[in-house]
């Protein structure tokens, strides 16, 4: 089993910034993917970066230039930097990881935090 603890959320101001973590901790052979997602008041959630066990990165449009997703694999542990913040990007962001458990295992098993509020005054 695996648990994902998320922090760094909070309140800022419009043109702020915050930095999210995203820490894993279980049964962990590879975490092939990290990402983040996020979901405001009455919409769907959404990707906003995702990073893979080599480095490769991928960023919605709304945040590209703003946002800088990163990974230390020795923590097993994901960052969100979100600089020049609106508030449309007020919103629960949420920490997914796409692990490989052990081993031998054929599968990899789709993990989520709780999520951490992000709200942006303007």
């Amino acid at each position: 089993q695996v648990q994902l603890v998320e922090s760094g959320g909070g309140l800022v101001q419009a043109g702020g910034s915050l930095r999210l973590s995203c820490a894993a901790s279980g049964t962990i052979l590879t975490i092939n993917v990290m990402g983040w997602y996020r979901q405001a008041p009455g919409k769907q959630r959404e990707l906003v970066a995702h990073i893979t066990s080599d480095g490769s990165t991928n960023y919605a449009d709304f945040v590209k230039g703003r946002f800088t997703i990163s990974r230390d694999n020795g923590k097993n542990t994901v960052y969100l930097q979100m600089d020049s913040l609106k508030p449309e990007d007020t919103a629960v962001y949420y920490c997914n990881a796409k692990v490989r458990p052990r081993v031998g295992a054929l599968l990899l098993y789709d993990y989520w935090g709780q999520g951490t509020q992000v709200t942006v005054s303007s």
